[in-house]
């Protein structure tokens, strides 16, 4: 990608907020770090940040309240805690409260740039629609939102080469002389768990097809005119979920 990811490190560990840094800026990731949570929010409040890894147990604010707080700023922000301790209780507040995983200290690496390396391909958004002003427009709202969104408005187009570097799918079921249901069908064929969500200005209209829909593996239907807070939330959710299961792989 372009641009690369913004990581927030938050530890009362001075040493390893240092190595940390270092380590994420060789492979060109922006960093910034601090000693406290209070801080963190402080900073959380001014910069949009891609991912947060802070320690659990610090003197004053823990990680738990730390999360709870990024997320009234910046709602599905990715949290990973990293602890040297076995404490159950706060990794299960945390897990509860919207942590997408737990790196032991001493951190593995590896895995930590692998997690990275997907998180900047879980900002890849595809938005299939034959209406060139609605494309631009979510194209530049996602984009500003730190999304690498492209756009599609040919239903026509291979749907390999339409969906080739998509993790997530924005897909109109009303096209040009197209049904956004049979674009649908032929994607799950290639891709069976490509997240997708439906988008329609036709909500009684397509009800029927909807409901077809939904039974494809399909995350969830939209409806138009968006509403920006609600779309990014259903993203953060599919992102979270994502990001989960690659943790426990790791």
């Amino acid at each position: 990608m372009n641009q690369k990811l913004r990581i927030l490190i938050v530890d009362d560990d001075r040493r390893i907020v240092s190595t940390l840094a270092d380590i994420l800026a060789l492979p060109g990731y922006v960093t910034s770090g601090t000693f406290s949570a209070e801080d963190a929010i402080e900073q959380v409040k001014r910069v949009s940040f891609d991912c947060v890894l802070t320690d659990i147990k610090m003197s004053g604010m823990n990680g738990v309240k730390l999360c709870q707080e990024v997320h009234k700023h910046q709602p599905g922000l990715p949290v990973i805690f990293m602890t040297a301790y076995a404490d159950d209780e706060l990794i299960r507040q945390g897990l509860e409260c919207g942590v997408v995983g737990v790196m032991n200290k001493p951190l593995d690496i590896h895995q930590l740039l692998g997690f990275l390396a997907a998180l900047d391909n879980e900002h890849v958004v595809t938005v299939v629609d034959d209406d060139p002003a609605f494309c631009e427009t979510l194209v530049e709202i996602l984009q500003r939102r730190g999304f690498h969104a492209t756009k599609v408005t040919d239903p026509y187009m291979n749907i390999d080469k339409m969906v080739e570097a998509a993790q997530i799918v924005l897909l109109d079921l009303k096209l040009k002389d197209v049904s956004g249901y049979d674009v649908l069908k032929e994607i799950r064929v290639l891709h069976p768990d490509l997240p997708v969500l439906l988008v329609t200005g036709y909500r009684q209209e397509m009800a029927s097809v909807i409901e077809k829909a939904l039974e494809l593996n399909v995350f969830t239907c939209l409806y138009k005119p968006l509403v920006i807070p609600e779309l990014l939330q259903k993203l953060a959710e599919i992102q979270s979920a994502r990001l989960k299961k690659l943790l426990k792989k790791g």
